[in-house]
């Protein structure tokens, strides 16, 4: 597990990324918070098999990414992508951190 820091930390919600090391869209995931400053949290479930069971049992998906934003599961990189292009993510943070 490991975070990122970036500015914003104390006004957005906490992000949670489940990932694995081989994962090219967790990647990606990752590389565009980075780039919007934000902040995660990272939980790598090719680590610990009982973080990949709290995953599926949170976001009901076996496949990683998974992001939440503060509880709510956003989805995996395409789902907050399609989220982001809809202008629906920063509403979405700032009504986490809210």
């Amino acid at each position: 597990m490991s975070a990122q820091p970036g500015p914003g930390d104390a006004e957005t919600p906490l992000i949670t990324l489940y990932t694995s090391a081989t994962c090219g869209y967790c990647t990606a995931a990752k590389n565009f918070l980075k780039s919007r400053g934000l902040a995660w949290h990272e939980v790598r479930i090719d680590l610990d098999p009982a973080e990949r069971e709290r995953m599926i049992a949170r976001a009901r998906r076996t496949s990683v990414p998974q992001i939440f934003i503060g509880q709510t599961h956003v989805g995996g990189y395409d789902d907050m992508m399609a989220l982001h292009r809809a202008g629906k993510l920063e509403p979405l943070l700032a009504a986490e951190a809210a």
